[in-house]
């Protein structure tokens, strides 16, 4: 496991902790290949039940190298054929944590920027620090923010959105949860319990229900309504055939708790 990403595993919670505190957990080549291979390495776990992703250092992550994104220029294309391979790397970070069957919670604080923003947004769910700011900031550079633009639109309302990746301004903790791209905010002393025990809570839950559920809720919010019905029902059906599902039914009809074996 490089030292770039840590993994720390327990009673079915892992979390991953961006670890280059020195360039601000920037989304470098490194990086991204080892969040990927723990993407890789987390779907087919069946141990684990939620995933958690912070940042250790002053920041969360301030998204993409720059440095390494301007050393990619020097060749004979002018750097498109990195540029094409290095956002289609990141695209598939991004993706892979919505398609992990785990829910993932994201757990930023000091500033989560342009790609980093992208990644609280790609996650299930964020629990943020107090303070905590939130910005598309790359046309204040000249570098229009559209792949961190995918997560964004799909997380806050459009208006709110666009005004974001137009103006490259901030917003804090207050703004992003009434807008929808965080869940809750907390001071920042309590972050890591506080995410601790959202991750507990869904922890507990039946393991297979958790992971139907995931998987059919980005499924269906892709599809017309008549054909997300259809879907979420045959989903439903699956869930009902758990051995664990008719336990969890009979348990609460008996006023008892559940025997689950999963």
């Amino acid at each position: 496991m490089s030292d770039i990403l840590l993994r720390d595993d327990k009673s079915g919670i892992a979390t991953l902790t961006l670890n280059a505190p020195e360039r601000l957990n920037a989304l470098s080549d490194a990086m991204l290949a080892a969040l990927q291979g723990q993407i890789d390495a987390l779907s087919g776990d069946q141990e684990t039940r939620v995933v958690i992703l912070k940042g250790n250092g002053k920041v969360f992550c301030a998204g993409h190298d720059l440095k390494e994104m301007q050393a990619g220029r020097q060749t004979e294309d002018g750097g498109q054929a990195y540029f094409a391979d290095l956002f289609m790397r990141c695209a598939r970070v991004m993706t892979g944590l919505m398609r992990l069957p785990q829910p993932v919670i994201a757990a930023p604080h000091g500033i989560a920027t342009a790609a980093g923003c992208q990644m609280v947004a790609a996650c299930d769910l964020a629990v943020a620090a107090e303070g905590t700011r939130f910005g598309v900031n790359g046309v204040n550079i000249g570098l229009f923010c559209s792949t961190p633009m995918v997560a964004l639109s799909r997380n806050i309302p459009r208006k709110h959105a666009f005004e974001m990746l137009t103006t490259g301004e901030f917003i804090e903790t207050g703004r992003a949860e009434a807008l929808g791209l965080i869940n809750h905010a907390v001071p920042h002393e309590n972050l890591d319990e506080e995410v601790l025990k959202l991750a507990e809570k869904i922890a507990a839950k039946l393991n297979p229900a958790v992971r139907i559920g995931k998987r059919t809720f980005y499924d269906q919010i892709e599809m017309g309504i008549d054909a997300a019905y259809a879907h979420a029902g045959a989903a439903m059906v699956e869930n009902m055939m758990w051995r664990d599902t008719n336990e969890g039914i009979s348990a609460f009809l008996e006023k008892r708790a559940p025997d689950w074996r999963r």
